[in-house]
């Protein structure tokens, strides 16, 4: 069995957090269950200085930081505006309504993403990756077939791979 903790970062001003974002990120440091065989960033500044600061809190300061870019959307602007036009906090059934290219595609190439943190982890390892919303909740649709609730700043999915099959555990 292996576990993924997916992470949408905390308050953030472009791509660095803010001092609440800094804050919210240590309050959530002193909730994890590490250890973590893998801190796992889609390469977004926001989301790695999360990880640094987790990390920390976990007392795993040498444990590397791995970029996971393909967790991170090629095409953000095309979330945003299906977004947009779903209406705030949408879910991605809305998001579907309006671009299912986009979310049918997009949850397929997360997925794989997401699949090769899996691999990469040994038996009963457990990895914490900071990512975004709805990108981190299209992973888990490609990976699991399961829709689930958009997640808040700091919030978190957790995911178990049991002999090749995958489940949401948890929401967090």
């Amino acid at each position: 069995m292996r576990t993924v903790e997916l992470r949408r970062h905390t308050e953030n001003d472009g791509d660095r957090l803010t001092p609440q974002g800094v804050r919210d990120a240590e309050s959530i440091g002193a909730r994890l269950h590490a250890p973590y065989a893998a801190y796992v960033s889609t390469g977004a500044a926001r989301c790695t200085e999360m990880l640094e600061i987790l990390r920390r809190a976990a007392g795993q300061e040498d444990e590397p930081i791995v970029e996971a870019t393909g967790l991170r959307s090629a095409v953000e602007d095309r979330w945003r505006a299906a977004s947009k036009a779903a209406g705030k906090g949408s879910d991605l059934e809305a998001m579907r309504a309006v671009d299912p290219d986009l979310v049918e595609k997009e949850s397929m190439l997360l997925a794989t993403a997401l699949r090769q943190v899996f691999e990469r982890l040994p038996e009963g390892g457990r990895a914490l990756v900071v990512g975004h919303s709805p990108t981190n909740e299209a992973a888990v649709l490609g990976l699991t077939g399961e829709l689930v609730a958009p997640l808040g700043k700091g919030r978190a999915i957790v995911v178990v791979e049991d002999s090749g099959r995958y489940a949401v555990e948890r929401l967090d």
